[in-house]
Order: C-alpha cells, then sequence, then structure tokens
C-alpha cells in the first residue's frame, strides 16, 4: 500500500512538472514595433528602452523587436501594419495620423502650444486621452504621447531671418493638409516627400529647405546638405505610442497593464533625453559651420500672425469647440 502511495505521488508529481515546463516553455508573443526616426534619436532609444523594460516585465511572455529608420516603412505604412497587425506598435507623428483619424489635425496647428510643459499638460490630460480614444475606429489602440519636438526650419538658399525670406523656397514637409497650407500661407512651395527619402531630395536638389525637430536634422545628416537653420517652433510635433489593437487582443490582462506601465515610463525618459538632445544638436550644427538663427520677438510674432489664416481655416472645416477648448487650456 505504502509502495502503492509512493508511486501515486511519483507519477503525480512527475505531471505536475510536465505541466509547469509546458506552460513555462509556450511561444512568447511577437511584438514588433518600429518608427521612421534615425536610429539615434530619442524616439527611437525610447524604443529600445521600452523593449527591454517590457520583456523583463512580463518574464519574457511579449518578446519585442525593434525597427527603427523606416524599416518597416514611412508613417503611413506603419499605421497601415498596426491596422493589419503585421506591426504591432509604433511612434508616430500627430501628421501622418491625422490621414486615419481627422481628429488628430488640430494638434498640427501652427503654434498652437508656446513650450513642451505647456504641451503635456494637454496631451496628458482629457483632451488628449479623449483624441486617442479615437483610434479604436482605425483597430489602433493609442496608449500615450512621446515627443517629436518642435520643428524647425532649414534650407540652403539664404538665412531665413523675416517671413519674407520664406517666400519662394521649395520645402520638404509632412503628407498633412495643415502643414501644407502653412507654408503656402508663407509663400513657400511645400512638397510632402517620405521621410526615408528626404536626404537625396536635398542632395538632388528636388526641394532646397525641409522643415523638422532639430534632432532630425543631426541624426539624419540633413546639414550635410543644408546651410542655414532657423528655429521657427512652427509647430510642437508629439509621437503618440501607438499598439495594434488586433495584438492587444491576444495579451492578458496582466500583459495589457505592464505595456501601458512601461509606455508611461518611457515616455517620461523619452521627453527629458528629447529636450537635452534638442540644445546638444543646435551645439552640433554651429560646430558644423551651420547658421543657427533665433527669430527676434517681432519677427516671431509676424510668423505667427502670418499664419492665422490656417487656424481660421481648421474652424470653418472642422468648428471651433475643439481647438478652443485646447487653447482655453492652454491660457489658463
Amino acid at each position: 500500500m505504502r509502495a502503492f502511495s509512493q508511486l501515486a505521488i511519483c507519477l503525480l508529481l512527475l505531471l505536475t512538472g510536465c505541466a509547469y515546463f509546458e506552460a513555462s516553455e509556450q511561444e512568447p508573443k511577437m511584438m514588433r514595433i518600429g518608427n521612421a526616426a534615425p536610429d539615434d534619436r530619442s524616439l527611437s532609444q525610447g524604443l529600445y528602452s521600452f523593449a527591454e523594460k517590457l520583456e523583463k516585465r512580463t518574464n519574457g511572455s511579449i518578446k519585442v523587436e525593434v525597427y527603427t529608420n523606416s524599416q518597416l516603412g514611412g508613417d503611413r505604412e506603419l499605421f497601415e501594419g498596426m491596422q493589419l497587425n503585421t506591426v504591432q506598435a509604433a511612434t508616430i507623428s500627430t501628421g501622418p495620423i491625422a490621414q486615419f483619424a481627422p481628429s488628430f489635425n488640430v494638434f498640427d496647428l501652427p503654434f498652437l502650444f508656446p513650450d513642451e510643459h505647456t504641451a503635456y499638460r494637454i496631451l496628458d490630460g482629457p483632451i488628449g486621452e479623449e483624441l486617442l480614444d479615437t483610434l479604436h475606429d482605425q483597430d489602433v489602440i493609442g496608449i500615450n504621447y512621446w515627443e517629436n519636438g518642435f520643428r524647425v526650419l532649414s534650407n540652403n538658399i539664404r538665412e531665413v531671418a523675416t517671413v519674407e525670406d520664406i517666400a519662394g523656397l521649395d520645402i520638404r514637409t509632412l503628407e498633412n493638409k495643415w502643414h501644407l497650407r502653412l507654408w503656402q500661407e508663407l509663400k513657400a512651395n511645400p512638397t510632402p516627400i517620405n521621410y526615408g527619402e528626404l536626404y537625396i531630395a536635398l542632395e538632388q536638389g528636388t526641394v532646397n529647405g525641409q522643415e523638422n525637430p532639430v534632432g532630425n536634422i543631426v541624426n539624419s545628416h540633413f546639414y550635410e546638405v543644408q546651410t542655414y537653420v532657423t528655429r521657427t517652433n512652427h509647430i510642437y510635433n508629439a509621437s503618440p505610442f501607438m499598439v495594434s489593437k488586433k495584438f492587444w487582443e491576444t495579451l492578458t490582462a496582466e500583459e495589457q497593464e505592464a505595456v501601458r506601465n512601461v509606455a508611461g515610463e518611457v515616455q517620461e525618459e523619452q521627453r527629458e533625453a528629447n529636450q537635452e538632445e534638442t540644445e546638444t544638436s543646435y551645439d552640433y550644427l554651429e560646430e558644423q559651420g551651420i547658421v543657427v538663427t533665433e527669430l527676434s520677438e517681432q519677427a516671431f510674432t509676424r510668423l505667427q500672425q502670418a499664419t492665422e489664416p490656417v487656424l481660421e481655416q481648421f474652424r470653418f472645416e472642422y468648428g471651433n469647440e475643439l481647438l478652443e477648448r485646447i487653447i482655453q487650456e492652454r491660457d489658463k
């Protein structure tokens, strides 16, 4: 009887051990994440940090692969990839997102935010959350807002110190209606070009200028084919971190919570790193012989005034409610 009991216990332990082994050896859920930014940029480094933290936080139940520098395609391809679940997560500037979720157009209006901390207050508050929720209809889960930074102007024709200096420049811009309207109002010639093709377009003279956060100008080596940079800060560029809805629904509640928590930690790290990157990038450009121009207060005010018709056109097409809510919150 005792021998039988011992045999039963051994069998039970063996079976339990096998069950545990099988559970622990389950295939991890693969999460391919990407962006269009250069590998050295804070946005890309944020993705690497997210991958490391999430794998550790989930004990390897989620395996993360990072693809920066448009390896999975440009912004549109990344968003469509999330819809199809061929890409599981990405950071994309709000401009391209607006092609799929029109409410995001409001974040690409000129001179909406005077500084980063005002932007954080609105993006991380009820207004930002509401816009992230609109992505559900596009089979994408909006998690939070990372930072691309304030966009500035560069060109290889002349120094831009006044509004009049912008007229006639051929400027690459995002494939976004409001970015195009902005430069049209300033009498430039805007042309949408995929970010991955921009260096060649500048080198070959397809365009003679472009506008991007200064970190992109450095890390994508645009300074090699540009001569002048002006700190226009015309648009604050948030870069939402998003997850494919189809992938999200395969995650357990614990895994979903881990994704949100890790994305929140990385958001804080990435924003701080991006601000540091901005200042060091300007120093680097000057060391490379680039003429960096700080607009006078008068020139900056004239630039804002010249782009006011863009806001009026937005009000005409989308109404005033969302924009006024942001302005009221901004001016508190």
